[in-house]
């Protein structure tokens, strides 16, 4: 939670220091509902990540079938609570689905496919057999896992990335005193950069076609968030207990108190 709550106030602190210094949305509030009012009028629509999260994780349903919900209740405010969608306009919508789920599943499937033929080629391997080797002091093994991990995160889909590179580095993370939750946390962000930057960047397939503006138009303004990314990172790898503090915190152990044995008493 705590890097996550770290890398999105960031991101947010530069979007308002950025707009401030380019003097951008200076009119974005005009004539526009307060805080208040505006979350009333969206308090449905906010309930579908409630509605989402609470039932994958009350046991209620899979990740699969949680998209299936999300989608039958967006209908369900849509057509009934707000009446903004019509049933005519369900055709439409399935096809800007269809069509925004084929390019980035087309995506996903080169990506898969190159991972494939990189894993094959033992790529992930060699790298790992280099860091393990080479770097001697957790320090250097840090930065070396980070770089090799943007580097990776850019062409491997994530998942692909984790099975195959987790049992090489942890092993070697363990070894330098590297807490094995604080390691994992340092790969899942790294990897996650990964699908904002090209030339596999799912995320950034995906918001250029709901943007509906070409990849070259982005990627230029992108540099400035993965650079913000970056020093959260850094914050997050060579700080552990931004990752460990909370965990600590709640499943620490207290801790074993041994009961003081005084000279017994009794009758002389």
């Amino acid at each position: 939670m705590v890097p996550g709550l770290l890398i999105g106030a960031s991101l947010m602190l530069f979007v308002h220091l950025w707009c401030r210094f380019k003097g951008l949305g200076k009119n974005d509030g005009d004539d526009r509902l307060g805080v208040g009012a505006a979350s009333r009028d969206a308090g449905w629509a906010l309930l579908m990540p409630v509605v989402i999260l609470g039932g994958i994780y009350g046991g209620i349903f899979t990740p699969t079938e949680a998209s299936v919900v999300a989608v039958f209740y967006a209908l369900v405010v849509g057509m009934v609570i707000h009446r903004e969608l019509k049933i005519a306009d369900i055709a439409k919508v399935l096809r800007k689905s269809v069509i925004s789920s084929a390019v980035i599943m087309f995506i996903i499937a080169n990506a898969g496919l190159f991972a494939f033929l990189i894993t094959r080629a033992g790529i992930p391997d060699a790298i790992g057999m280099w860091l393990t080797s080479v770097l001697e002091s957790p320090g250097w093994f840090l930065l070396g896992v980070n770089a090799a991990l943007f580097v990776i995160g850019m062409f491997i889909e994530t998942s692909a990335a984790i099975i195959v590179l987790a049992p090489i580095l942890v092993p070697v993370a363990i070894h330098f005193g590297v807490d094995p939750v604080h390691f994992g946390i340092i790969m899942v962000v790294n990897l996650a950069m990964g699908m904002i930057t090209p030339p596999f960047g799912v995320n950034l397939f995906a918001a250029c076609t709901v943007a509906k503006i070409s990849l070259d138009r982005i990627v230029g303004h992108l540099l400035p968030f993965v650079l913000v990314i970056m020093g959260c990172l850094a914050l997050i790898t060579y700080l552990p207990s931004i990752s460990l503090s909370l965990r600590d915190a709640v499943f620490a152990k207290p801790p074993v108190v041994e009961p003081v044995i005084g000279p017994s008493i009794g009758p002389q």
